[in-house]
């Protein structure tokens, strides 16, 4: 009988706990890494993965996606699992599926067809829906076949609506016995394996509304609701919280997380810290805050944004403008009454108001999209009468037009059938601050939003750009930093056991790949794909230079290929 069930030979071991890379064979056998160094003969494995000139490393772990749909479909969690990701944390922003009744699982849907951009088609196609509760969602995951391991929040937006009613939860705020309910709730998920709870606090204006435009309750919830849901972490000394806010004060939405932190005595990922291109306060500020937060005790991991992506999007699908009551208004319901209201004259009078006049309110940058006059023309549908604006701004072509860029915007839409594909800007990041920012002990890189705005954004090939950018080609990072910062240190912060690292006793999630070989293809817009249930289409990057990639000692992918093997497991508690 063979020692080993996959014996890797001949790499350069970067084990994820910062200790200098070498070159050892890796002996993988139940699943876990038996043996790291030493005299290890081929005869003695069933597999044998030759990694000469190859880096050897512990699987990616993606904190913050929206699988939770996908990964009904699609086991891999692609885009994530591509770009060697191995593990992936559900549930995150207080929405989710579960717990959710028959009854209104269309209105689940719909939600999060627009809050987070997953297709209504393709949900209503792809969804098993064979669970109610929390408990039984965790079973469903449990069951289904998955090539990669997943851990779930229990996620606030559907806890508030089972308990509240959606009216109620979007009108008024809990009563003590509505938050006793909650917090009983939150204690069998738990029990069942949840590994904390999130939520999105993003105000009267969120820039990530719901489907009709409203507010997601999270939105609007108290101070006094997410204390109490801390409470029941506190007590039971186990979990951690996702929080997403921004409503207009940071200092008050800071304060307010310090003292969430506090409360729950347990870790807090806050989302996000993010490097500014022209003012390096915002980032060191926020890392200073994150240093004091745990000199105080308060266990806080800022969540950066790390990946050089652009958006690629059109008016037909786009929701990141929602931070606009006026574009809100505008972008939500059909797609006919969207074209109606694009051509209202009233309703792009209120657009152009808010722009010109509303400026502070609504950020420098507009919205995520940034600056509407700076957006570049990708596409217009290919009409020929239009094809000298493509390459242009938005800023460009209302010069030529002699119209506002809100006009010159709409009415390209309009003309090509709400076609025409406008590109945020590439700029140049700086990749001294990032690399300042990540010196944090208490930054993690990320932020994929992987399962959501699946046709603009391309965001879960954040690994392999991080190790393309800061550690090949700028050399801001060495190998043994970034893959701490990709695997063991978000393994730590989220309360996955035993994973992140190459270490005898391990569960076997490896990548094996070429760092001269390292390639995103197609760079930054990505490219269209028709692979989603109900013909639906995303955009997508895939990547070049892994090898193998391993989930608990099985191989899901070769040279970025499938191997239709399904090794991963749900991870209740973050063991397993």
């Amino acid at each position: 009988m063979a020692k080993f069930d996959v014996l890797i030979r001949g790499g350069t071991v970067v084990d994820g706990t910062r200790v200098p890379k070498f070159k050892a064979d890796v002996g993988i056998a139940d699943g876990r890494i038996a043996q790291v160094g030493g005299k290890m003969d081929p005869a003695d494995a069933e597999q044998l993965l030759e990694a000469e000139g190859l880096i050897v490393a512990p699987g990616f772990v993606d904190l913050h996606t929206h699988y939770d749909a996908q990964i009904q479909w699609d086991p891999y969690c692609t885009i994530s699992g591509w770009h060697g990701v191995t593990s992936v944390v559900l549930g995150n922003c207080g929405f989710g599926f579960a717990p959710v009744r028959e009854e209104e699982r269309d209105r689940a849907m719909l939600t999060m067809s627009r809050t987070e951009a997953i297709p209504f088609d393709s949900m209503q196609a792809g969804m098993i829906w064979d669970w109610v509760s929390f408990p039984e969602w965790l079973d469903t995951l449990d069951r289904i076949p998955k090539g990669v391991n997943c851990l779930s929040y229990m996620p606030l937006a559907p806890l508030m609506t089972w308990v509240m009613g959606l009216e109620a939860a979007k009108s008024r705020r809990a009563n003590d016995g509505e938050i006793a309910e909650m917090q009983r709730l939150l204690g069998e998920a738990m029990d069942a394996g949840a590994c904390g709870w999130s939520t999105q606090r993003l105000g009267e204006n969120s820039v990530q509304a719901d489907y009709d435009g409203t507010p997601m309750v999270t939105d609007i919830m108290s101070d006094n609701e997410c204390l109490a849901l801390a409470e029941v972490l506190a007590e039971r000394d186990e979990g951690f919280i996702q929080i997403t806010q921004f409503t207009g004060d940071l200092d008050a939405d800071l304060e307010f997380q310090s003292r969430l932190a506090a409360a729950a005595r347990r870790p807090i990922l806050h989302n996000l810290i993010a490097v500014s291109r022209e003012n390096a306060d915002v980032h060191r500020n926020r890392m200073r805050w994150l240093e004091e937060c745990n000199a105080r005790g308060e266990p806080i991991f800022g969540q950066a944004a790390t990946i050089r992506a652009a958006f690629t999007f059109t008016l037909e699908d786009w929701n990141l403008y929602d931070s606009s009551p006026a574009w809100n208004y505008a972008t939500t319901g059909t797609r006919e009454e969207k074209l109606e209201k694009f051509a209202d004259a009233g309703v792009r009078a209120n657009i152009r108001a808010e722009i010109d006049e509303a400026i502070k309110k609504l950020g420098q940058t507009q919205a995520l999209g940034g600056p509407i006059e700076e957006l570049l023309i990708q596409d217009l549908a290919h009409k020929p009468e239009l094809e000298e604006y493509v390459g242009m701004t938005v800023g460009q072509v209302a010069e030529a037009r002699g119209v506002h860029a809100v006009d010159a915007m709409l009415d390209l839409a309009l003309e090509t059938d709400l076609a025409a594909e406008f590109l945020t800007p590439m700029r140049e990041q700086n990749d001294e601050w990032t690399a300042e920012m990540m010196s944090s002990p208490y930054v993690v890189p990320g932020v994929s939003d992987g399962g959501a705005h699946t046709k603009f954004l391309t965001a879960g090939s954040y690994p392999t750009d991080f190790l393309i950018w800061l550690v090949r080609d700028t050399q801001r990072l060495t190998l043994e930093e970034a893959h701490y910062r990709l695997s063991y240190l978000p393994a730590r912060a989220a309360g996955f056991r035993d994973r992140g690292a190459i270490i005898e006793g391990a569960p076997a999630d490896v990548v094996v790949y070429d760092l001269d070989g390292l390639k995103i293809t197609p760079e930054w817009t990505g490219e269209v794909v028709h692979d989603f249930p109900a013909g639906e289409w995303r955009r997508v990057q895939r990547p070049d230079g892994y090898r193998w990639i391993l989930v608990n000692g099985e191989v899901t992918f070769e040279d970025g290929k499938e191997t239709g093997a399904t090794p991963g497991k749900l991870l209740r508690h973050g063991r397993g």
